[in-house]
């Protein structure tokens, strides 16, 4: 047992701060980010070990967002309340313009990223390591600015990432993803909710 969980406890931590992450989340709570803020910073360590470089490169990305992010949330809007305080970003749908150059994006993030893992890495999962990664950054990009379409595109990374995980042997990431997949969909319909008009 101390030998699985020397073996393991980056899993371990990094599984426990990605509940707490993800339940802020679906609060809409910007302590999310500082939360996200440590787990990514052991993801780094845990994804190096495990060989998966684009998800350990994604992580560096995701410290940045993090930050952007969390300033995001927390400066006030331009708009105020019947009472004159400045408002929190609201929850919105992301804006039609913008789906052909995210899909444009993300798939020539894709291309590169999995060109990069099969050129300089010794990667044995460059195709899977590659999408969720492009994907990834793409989510987090609308995340930051709260669209309730982010969801989706979670949903569509946990369940790839779920699956790629067990097959590296970080099962109990593996399994908080496919935990994720349960969450995003009640995210989803939580944030839905409160969609601004």
């Amino acid at each position: 047992m101390g030998t699985f969980l020397q073996n393991h406890w980056l899993d371990i931590t990094t599984t426990v701060l990605g509940l707490a992450y993800i339940l802020l989340e679906l609060k809409a709570s910007v302590w999310m980010w500082v939360t996200g803020f440590v787990m990514q910073v052991l993801g780094i360590v845990l994804y190096y070990q495990k060989g998966l470089y684009a998800d350990c490169g994604m992580e560096f990305y995701y410290l940045g967002m993090t930050v952007y992010g969390f300033y995001a949330w927390i400066r006030p809007r331009q708009k105020t309340n019947q009472n004159g305080t400045k408002t929190e970003r609201p929850i919105t749908h992301i804006k039609g313009k913008v789906l052909l150059p995210w899909l444009i994006i993300t798939a020539a993030l894709w291309m590169l990223i999995f060109w990069i893992l099969t050129s300089y890495t010794d990667s044995t999962v460059p195709l899977a390591d590659s999408f969720t990664t492009a994907l990834s950054i793409v989510g987090m990009w609308a995340l930051a600015h709260k669209y309730l379409e982010q969801w989706f595109i979670w949903i569509a990374v946990d369940i790839v990432t779920c699956c790629l995980y067990f097959y590296k042997d970080i099962p109990f990431k593996a399994g908080l993803y496919a935990l994720y997949v349960v969450i995003a969909v009640f995210g989803y319909r939580s944030w839905r909710k409160r969609v601004a008009s």
